[in-house]
C-alpha cells in the first residue's frame, strides 16, 4: 500500500494535470457567444428584421462614434438589437428598445438572453408613439425601424432627447421613399441648420443618418 501510494504521487507529479483529470473547458467569451448565436440564427430572422450587413453597419457606427446610450423603436425579434448591444458592450453603454407586438417582443427577449447580451438591453413592450414621452434622454443614437408614416412625429418628439453629436437613423428610407412619412421627414430634417443628414445607400433599403451638430438657437 505504501509503495503504491508513493508511485501514484510520483506519477502524478510527472504527468501534466490533464492526464489525471480532464480539464474544464475555458469559459466562453461574450464575443464568442454572440458570434455563435448569430451564426446559428443567420437564416432564421424573419418578421422584418434587418440584414446581417445592416447589423454590422450599426455595430461599426456605434463603436466608431463611441455611442453609449441607444434607443431603438421597432425591436422586431431582436436582430438589430443584438448588433447594437454587442457594439455597446465595447463602449460601456446600454440599449432601450420598444416593440408593439407581444409575440415579437417575447421572441426578442429570448434571443437577447440566448446571445448573452440581455444585461445590456431594456426591452419594452408597448406603442412607441405613446411611450416616447416617458423615455428619459439624452440618447446619442436613435434607430427607427417602426411605423414609417410616423417618422416625422417620432423625430420631432425625440429631437429634444437627442444629444449634441448624436445621430437619428431611419431604416428603409430608399426602399420606402415613396411613403409620405419618409418624404416629409427627410424634407424637414434637411431644412434644419443644426442637423446634417446623409443616406447610406449601401445598406439594404437605405439608412438615413441625421447628426445633431449643435443645439438650435
Amino acid at each position: 500500500m505504501k509503495i503504491t501510494a508513493v508511485l501514484l504521487l510520483l506519477f502524478g507529479a510527472i504527468l501534466p494535470p490533464f492526464a489525471l483529470a480532464q480539464a474544464a473547458p475555458a469559459p466562453q467569451t461574450l464575443d464568442e457567444r454572440v458570434r455563435q448565436f448569430l451564426d446559428a440564427q443567420k437564416d432564421q430572422w424573419r418578421e422584418e428584421n434587418i440584414t446581417a450587413s445592416d447589423g454590422r453597419f450599426l455595430y461599426d457606427l456605434i463603436v466608431k462614434k463611441g455611442y453609449s446610450r441607444v434607443l431603438e423603436l421597432g425591436t422586431s425579434t431582436g436582430h438589430s438589437g443584438i448588433w447594437e448591444a454587442w457594439a455597446l458592450s465595447k463602449t460601456g453603454g446600454s440599449l432601450v428598445t420598444v416593440e408593439i407586438e407581444e409575440f415579437r417582443h417575447l421572441a426578442a427577449v429570448r434571443n437577447f438572453k440566448a446571445s448573452g447580451l440581455d444585461s445590456l438591453i431594456d426591452a419594452r413592450l408597448g406603442d412607441a408613439r405613446k411611450l416616447i414621452g416617458e423615455l428619459e434622454g439624452p440618447f446619442d443614437f436613435i434607430f427607427l425601424d417602426a411605423d414609417k408614416n410616423w417618422t416625422l412625429n417620432y423625430f420631432q418628439a425625440l429631437l429634444p432627447k437627442l444629444a449634441t453629436g448624436g445621430c437619428f437613423a431611419v431604416h428603409g428610407v430608399t426602399s420606402l421613399g415613396y411613403m409620405k412619412g419618409i418624404r416629409d421627414f427627410l424634407e424637414y430634417v434637411r431644412g434644419l441648420g443644426f442637423m446634417e443628414t446623409a443616406v447610406e445607400n449601401a445598406a439594404s433599403g437605405g439608412i438615413s443618418l441625421s447628426f445633431r451638430k449643435k443645439s438650435p438657437a
